[in-house]
């Protein structure tokens, strides 16, 4: 079975749509089978892969969009649809995605109106909070898929608590801000929270023909993104170090101490749980988007010019570090 990885901080502006997408076609580069999930109701990751035809495709009402899938359930009619997901047709390699839909959002009402009758086990509420993970592995086995790397929206409610309950581990993008920082505390008591409600979920179901979330993903640890490159040791502006230094401590005090106890974290030998630096790459992120393809594989043809053909493509050395820890993730039994 594929391992479920969610990029996911309940503060935006952090890159996460960006790192998802470049990293899992570096993967799919080193031969990877990687599905990707939008369950952003942004869609940005899908507007980043996909055609606008594509997408309007995936949309109808015969579409294999992330909502076309679980739409029967969110309609009270019936169960998950199987449908296929989407080749991102300019990677190398296989890359795949389930599309993101806008419609999602209606799906998070439901997930939170059932969501008390689904802890004391109620099956039409187990159903709604597990759809969207027996879709995902339904769509992971269909292709063969060695990762599954899901994208959520920057928000701590019910749509990403159903999830993130359904993935094997989390990596939290942040910024090198006042902001991230405070965030961190809201996500490590949520996250604590929603172990407990999964746990009275999991308690009240006994019944094998349903497949629930475990709901007790482990934290891989955090992606430092868009600070401003300079050329001292922390590779980063003075202003951006100060905060890129408190962000250490506080996800070890807020996120890693409060998921230990729970077994809920992945301990690594040197006990560090930042994963990469991304710097800001500017101007590169618009020819990215417009070409629908990674900064690093960005040529002349995409507009771009002089230094910035070089610049692009030793973008790729930023990814090195998450993509070998990814492709040991995806390795793990």
């Amino acid at each position: 079975m594929a391992k479920t990885i969610s990029v996911f901080n309940n503060k935006g502006g952090v890159g996460k749509t960006t790192y998802l997408y470049h990293t899992a076609h570096l993967l799919s580069r080193k031969g990877k089978t990687v599905l990707m999930v939008d369950c952003d109701s942004q869609c940005n990751l899908t507007a980043y892969s996909l055609t606008d035809t594509e997408i309007r495709n995936a949309w109808k009402p015969e579409g294999n969009s992330i909502f076309r899938a679980i739409e029967e359930v969110y309609r009270g009619v019936g169960d998950v649809r199987k449908r296929s997901p989407s080749r991102v047709t300019e990677a190398e390699g296989n890359l795949f995605l389930i599309p993101g839909d806008l419609r999602l959002s209606n799906f998070e009402d439901l997930l939170g109106d059932t969501w008390s009758a689904a802890r004391g086990g109620s099956e039409p509420a187990l159903r709604a909070q597990s759809a969207i993970h027996r879709y995902i592995n339904f769509a992971a086995e269909k292709i063969s898929a060695d990762l599954v790397l899901v994208d959520l929206g920057p928000n701590l409610g019910s749509l990403n608590r159903a999830v993130l309950a359904a993935s094997d581990y989390f990596i939290t993008p942040v910024a090198p801000d006042l902001f991230s920082i405070q965030g961190t505390e809201n996500l490590g008591d949520k996250l604590v929270a929603w172990r407990k409600e999964w746990d009275q979920c999991n308690s009240a179901w006994h019944d094998d023909t349903l497949s629930l979330p475990a709901g007790k993903p482990a934290y891989l640890g955090y992606v430092l993104q868009g600070h401003n490159i300079r050329s001292n040791s922390e590779g980063m502006t003075q202003g951006w170090q100060i905060y890129g230094e408190e962000l250490g401590p506080a996800i070890q005090q807020n996120i890693v101490d409060k998921l230990r106890p729970l077994n809920q974290i992945v301990d690594w030998d040197d006990g560090e749980y930042k994963l990469g630096q991304i710097p800001n790459l500017h101007s590169l992120i618009p020819y990215s988007l417009a070409a629908r393809k990674p900064v690093f594989n960005c040529t002349s043809s995409d507009g771009l010019r002089g230094a910035h053909i070089s610049t692009a493509r030793e973008t790729v050395s930023h990814f090195s570090d998450i993509v070998a820890t990814l492709t040991t993730v995806a390795s793990w039994e």
